[in-house]
């Protein structure tokens, strides 16, 4: 059995239908668990690691993930503070959120280092992104890094999304010199092209991977809002071209799916290329629908 170990927050998801709003739970990580799980058979476990309360939203956000297939074995409940929230608007398909986290209990998640060490003892396969990092105080950002650290000495294979968000940061500056400590220990690192253009200045994909490459991630794929997917490092070179480009409905989670259908495709023993392919096609079906969670689409 492949053990996979998914990291960061969850959230209650409001997203507007009208005048109504519909209540959801997701969350970037949890979104690519949640696709991970779909698209892995039985001999792949997925779980999720995060810290939740023990008010009504968080009892419902673990019914979400258990009765998604989701091992809950790493979610902690904290009898302080409460899940986060957020809610979604659209326009043209694009997304504008309104956040409140301030006191998210996933905020705490990094607080036991015992704990970490133990989730992480028996994982195979651990995923996380620049959000979880972006919602931890130093402490518990350093105490996840050693976790991660020792997990990889042991065997498991880190994946990181930098998912630049500089919101979620005190500046620009720390949030750029976090994002490449987390990814020199990545073995695979899935970045989106026009945020690292923005918070980088790299001049293409090219240079987004040879600046990875650079401080030590293993391997890097550049998603790139649906156009050419350029790879490097130990598992090759190259671009993906000529991928179909659709309008989007609702671009929520495309590049978590996205990430979800590239590491499956990968565990499931398919080439890069390939992998991007298949990672592309199923980002194409989640933003022709609304929500970041598409059944339909696996």
């Amino acid at each position: 059995m492949t053990r996979i170990l998914c990291i960061g927050e969850a959230m209650v998801e409001l997203s507007a239908e009208g005048d109504l709003w519909r209540l959801g739970i997701a969350g970037d990580t949890l979104n690519t668990a949640w696709y991970l799980r779909r698209l892995l058979g039985p001999l792949h476990r997925v779980g999720y690691l995060s810290r939740v309360g023990t008010g009504e939203f968080s009892r419902h956000a673990r019914r979400f993930m258990e009765e998604a297939g989701i091992d809950t074995t790493h979610l902690a409940e904290d009898p302080a503070r409460e899940i986060g929230l957020y809610a979604i608007t659209l326009t043209e398909g694009e997304r504008s959120f309104s956040y409140w986290r301030d006191t998210s209990a996933a905020k705490r998640l990094a607080d036991d280092p015992g704990l970490l060490a133990a989730a992480l003892a028996d994982c195979d396969l651990a995923y996380l992104s620049g959000i979880t990092l972006a919602i931890l105080p130093q402490a518990g950002r350093e105490a996840l890094l050693a976790a991660l650290a020792a997990a990889q000495d042991a065997g498991c294979t880190i994946v990181f999304d930098p998912n630049l968000r500089p919101r979620l940061w005190p500046g620009t500056d720390v949030m750029c010199s976090e994002i490449m400590r987390m990814a020199a220990l990545a073995d695979l690192v899935l970045p989106s092209f026009d945020d690292e253009a923005v918070h980088f200045g790299d001049a293409d994909a090219a240079a987004t991977i040879a600046r990875y490459l650079g401080a030590g991630a293993g391997h890097v794929v550049v998603k790139n809002g649906g156009g050419p997917v350029a790879f490097g490092g130990r598992d090759g070179d190259g671009v993906v071209d000529a991928l179909p480009r659709d309008r989007p409905v609702d671009s929520t989670a495309a590049g978590d799916s996205f990430n979800a259908g590239y590491i499956a495709a990968r565990l499931d023993g398919q080439a890069p290329v390939d992998a991007i392919r298949a990672a592309h096609s199923l980002s194409r079906r989640v933003i022709a629908h609304r929500g970041a969670l598409v059944p339909d689409a696996v």
